[in-house]
């Protein structure tokens, strides 16, 4: 039986190409945009196949409403993939409270938001699939993205979390860890930089500047490849809780994983000393 997925931020990115791997395999979406003629010039399919959506998943209003409108346009939803998101960047010092805020509105708040709607639905029918897009950055502190790793941490230990709360009712919860891939993400449309200008980080925002402008369009992930392994993930019989996207962040994570475990080791004996009274 062909499946039911939404996806957030559809109408770009890796949240397009998602939806239109979903629909090469012969599944039906309920793609979502904050802009939706943006939606209609990107997916061209007939109702049967595609429910276009205006959303802001910072407005749990509007999530609800749209969880609604594809229970009555398809009558469930199987794979939710929570998609929407953009980088905060520059040091920390370089952003404004006013970017903190909005950065965890969108990237954070807005997956509690869709799990919020979308999470009854798959209770009820005892089975789901949830797509939560982290980064390689949400394993990996970035400096110069500490805003976006902490947003990204943040939905690493939620979706952890989550993955234990729901397994009873069938639904499962998988982390999706993307390294660099060929998108817009480091155009303005999807990065911003702080806005405070800070002498000592000068020489930093300039290196990142370049580096990002240096980069765009030009990463070796390729995006429809991503859409296709998440096609392969929604239908196993036991899809992973963390899904490392791209050997460039197979190869960060690892090295994480060994300084981790060497600092861990080092400092054994001064853990233990607290135990006791």
């Amino acid at each position: 039986m062909s499946k039911v997925w939404m996806i957030t931020g559809a109408s770009r990115g890796l949240g397009a190409y998602i939806a239109k791997a979903a629909l090469a395999s012969g599944d039906r979406v309920v793609v979502t945009a904050r802009n939706a003629r943006a939606l209609d010039e990107c997916f061209s399919q007939g109702a049967d196949q595609v429910l276009r959506q205006t959303l802001d998943v910072t407005d749990q209003q509007q999530a609800n409403a749209v969880v609604d409108a594809a229970l009555t346009h398809f009558g469930r939803i199987d794979v939710l993939v929570n998609n929407a998101g953009y980088g905060q960047l520059g040091p920390f010092e370089t952003n404004t409270q006013a970017d903190v805020e909005q950065q965890f509105q969108t990237n954070v708040f807005g997956v509690f938001n869709l799990c919020r709607a979308v999470l009854p639905l798959m209770r009820a029918q005892r089975s789901g699939q949830v797509f939560n897009l982290s980064s390689v950055s949400g394993l990996v502190g970035m400096g110069g993205a500490s805003l976006y790793s902490a947003s990204k941490f943040a939905v690493e230990g939620f979706s952890e979390a989550l993955a234990q709360e729901v397994a009873g009712f069938g639904i499962r919860v998988t982390l999706v860890e993307p390294g660099v891939f060929r998108t817009d993400f480091l155009d303005a449309s999807s990065m911003a930089f702080g806005s405070l200008a800070v002498s000592d980080y000068t020489a930093w925002v300039d290196k990142l500047k370049a580096s990002c402008a240096a980069g765009n369009h030009q990463q070796a992930g390729n995006p429809s490849k991503l859409g296709e392994a998440l096609v392969v993930l929604a239908n196993s019989d036991a899809p992973p809780l963390r899904y490392l996207a791209g050997s460039d962040a197979y190869s960060q994570v690892n090295a994480k994983l060994v300084r981790m475990g060497e600092e861990i080791q080092r400092w054994q004996t001064l853990s233990a000393s607290t135990d006791g009274f």
